[in-house]
């Protein structure tokens, strides 16, 4: 009997390759999510790695190690170029949106890891000095009036609690409301602070 030989098929294409933005950015928000739980110092590259579903060695790779990616966590440069990203008179409304989108299509609050800079000793400091000059000093910046560092902090405190609340509360109702209509009603109330009084 002649074995029959079939031509042959198709190569099976070869795995992707991964794409490097893709993978910095899955690295970046598993790190974030591990600094909002844990304190720096009992954070490995690879529970960074595994959460974000990469080898250590790709860590490595795209970082350096584990101060390098982590100063870059600590950083709000790239967020609040997009929270500051809109005209004054409606900049309320659109940082509370930021907040709400960043959460629900993202999974990483652009703030809320200010608030576990207790966790962090020294690197909490870092935290802290970065958030200042890169979130509240900068929004302080853009106001007019009398107080304006005062105000910019009530604003960022209100998206704080905001996601604060979204994020790790995980209030039901605030949740399961459309973003539209929260920004709608919480984004005046971070607008008050940005509008000086009349």
């Amino acid at each position: 009997m002649r074995a029959v030989s079939t031509p042959p098929g198709p190569r099976a294409a070869a795995p992707a390759r991964r794409d490097a933005e893709a993978t910095k950015a899955a690295i970046l928000k598993a790190a974030r999510h591990l600094l909002a739980r844990h304190a720096h110092t009992d954070i490995t590259l690879k529970a960074v790695a595994e959460r974000a579903g990469v080898s250590p060695p790709l860590v490595l790779k795209y970082f350096g190690n584990k101060d390098a990616l982590f100063a870059r966590v600590m950083s709000f440069d790239t967020d609040a170029d997009a929270l500051l990203a809109a005209p004054l008179p409606g900049l309320g409304r659109h940082m509370v949106r930021y907040v709400l989108s960043s959460q629900r299509e993202r999974g990483a609050d652009p703030l809320v890891r200010i608030a576990f800079a207790p966790l962090h000793g020294d690197h909490g400091d870092v935290l802290r000095a970065n958030f200042r000059a890169q979130v509240t000093e900068r929004l302080a910046a853009r106001l007019t009036g009398p107080d304006a560092g005062l105000r910019a902090e009530l604003a960022v405190a209100a998206l704080v609690g905001l996601g604060a609340m979204y994020g790790i509360a995980r209030g039901p109702h605030l949740r399961q409301t459309d973003i539209d209509a929260v920004a709608d009603r919480y984004g005046p109330l971070v607008q008050a602070q940005l509008s000086p009084a009349s």
